[in-house]
């Protein structure tokens, strides 16, 4: 997951312990592939809490959620579990479940367009909004859902709903295609349609051999959300919802056969593109994608592609464009500890940057006029950012209830004109997480107290897309 001040947690499986975290901080140019390893802390003893298939979010005070696992200390027991994590501080604490919830699982989460953190329980048609403040819950249940959460993703779309594609666990029927959508005003579910193209795994209509897996989906820049399927009855169908008229209409089958993405990751190309991550029933061999919009191609995949199935991967969009790649190191499987970077070609349309509109110290008088443009910034102050598009066009990756990465927040970067060294500085509180959002938007940094001082640039990115550098002078 990507921290606010630029680093990638990491989370390790490793023959059953799931509590060790790592983290990636990149060099002082601003360098993934030459950054630095470090362990964090681990989940304490004292939690008894191990996960293995979680919702997750970093939220907007800048600390991750951990919610749940299908697995605990090796064991399948779909755990109601929970913590969070202070970067800052690099400390755990715990995180009770909602009252009266048994599982949560492998459930999904987001960050709603409000900041909101919604966590779903996997077995059931509950869900539930954290306080990060007191870590306590407000639950909700039914309101117009369809079937379980179970193996579902979610997608926000341009208007702040959340779209899902159902996957029919517990609702088993051999050709189903309904998809819904979760209005966050009224916290209620509607119908979104029919995908058109079925897109979770029925089992060729056998029940017994039905997986109910669905693939991720990916929303646009040009406000389509493509959306893959799992294997049915031998091929990988996907669909695309059009977020501007909320039609459905299906999208071309995978080239390869047999491969589709029961479980699987997906990201979103700094250029527009698609990248996903297939395979053949989740296992090796994998076969990497891109989709533009008008085509679904193969692309080259890492140099481990061939020994890991798609449930083994995991993609996540970073501040420099490219795209992170790690996968499950897992007993028995051709899984590695490697971590590889995925340059996209081309570049983005200037139309997707976030757009700054001011810099200013945190004051009363810089929020009262956030028109005034303030250059000069102190280290170990807070800063605020104004601008557009700063929560970006989309969430940037996806994959489902296992594993959710999504980046649709603003990083600030700084860096000094006369060394070129890159400062990350630790961001917090936005406005706003809406994708697509046409409205003001502004979010709080923090100026590392070891940022270079002088003459320095400083870039909002979101989703690996920087916006025009404005001049500021660290004092």
């Amino acid at each position: 997951m990507l921290l606010t001040d630029g680093s990638v947690l990491v989370h390790e499986e490793q023959d059953g312990n799931q509590q060790n975290w790592f983290k990636l901080t990149p060099d002082i140019f601003g360098s993934y592939v030459n950054g630095t390893w470090s362990q964090v802390a681990s989940i304490p003893p004292a939690l008894n809490y191990s996960p293995l298939f979680f919702g997750s979010s970093v939220i907007a005070d800048g600390r991750v959620t951990v919610i749940g696992g299908e697995v605990n200390f090796n064991t399948y027991v779909w755990t109601n579990q929970g913590a969070i994590y202070d970067p800052v501080a690099d400390t755990w604490t715990n995180v009770p479940p909602p009252a009266g919830w048994t599982t949560i699982g492998d459930a999904q989460s987001i960050n709603l367009a409000n900041g909101t953190y919604m966590q779903a329980n996997c077995c059931a048609t509950q869900w539930a909004y954290l306080n990060p403040t007191t870590l306590a819950w407000t639950q909700f249940s039914g309101n117009g859902k369809f079937d379980v959460f179970d193996e579902e993703g979610w997608n926000m779309l341009p208007n702040g709903k959340v779209l899902t594609v159902d996957a029919y666990v517990f609702q088993y029927d051999p050709v189903g295609t309904n998809s819904e959508l979760y209005d966050p005003s009224s916290q209620t579910w509607s119908s979104a349609g029919s995908t058109v193209a079925q897109l979770w795994d029925s089992g060729c209509g056998n029940s017994s051999n039905a997986s109910f897996e669905v693939g991720p989906a990916v929303l646009r820049p040009d406000g389509s959300v493509f959306a893959t399927g799992a294997n049915t009855c031998g091929t990988g169908h996907t669909s695309i919802y059009n977020s501007h008229n909320g039609t459905w209409t299906a999208g071309p089958d995978f080239p390869v056969p047999n491969v589709s993405i029961a479980d699987g990751p997906a990201a979103l190309e700094t250029n527009g593109k698609v990248l996903m991550m297939g395979s053949v029933n989740e296992q090796p061999p994998s076969t990497f994608f891109e989709w533009d919009g008008k085509n679904l191609s193969v692309t080259p995949g890492p140099p481990n592609a061939p020994n890991a199935g798609s449930f083994y991967g995991h993609l996540l969009v970073l501040p420099t464009g490219q795209i992170m790649y790690t996968d499950w190191l897992y007993p028995g499987f051709g899984a590695t500890a490697d971590v590889e970077l995925f340059t996209p070609s081309g570049s983005y349309n200037p139309a997707w940057a976030p757009k700054i509109f001011a810099v200013a110290q945190e004051t009363e008088e810089a929020q009262s006029h956030p028109d005034r443009k303030t250059v000069s910034l102190t280290r170990g102050k807070t800063g605020i950012v104004y601008g557009h598009r700063l929560s970006g066009m989309s969430q940037g990756g996806a994959y489902g209830d296992d594993y959710q990465p999504s980046t649709n927040y603003a990083l600030v970067r700084v860096t000094n004109n006369a060394t070129g060294h890159v400062f990350y500085c630790r961001t917090h509180d936005p406005s706003s997480y809406l994708v697509h959002n046409t409205a003001f938007e502004y979010t709080k940094f923090d100026v590392p107290a070891g940022a270079e001082t002088g003459r320095s640039t400083l870039v909002a990115v979101t989703n690996g897309i920087p916006s025009e550098p404005i001049s500021v002078t660290v004092h």
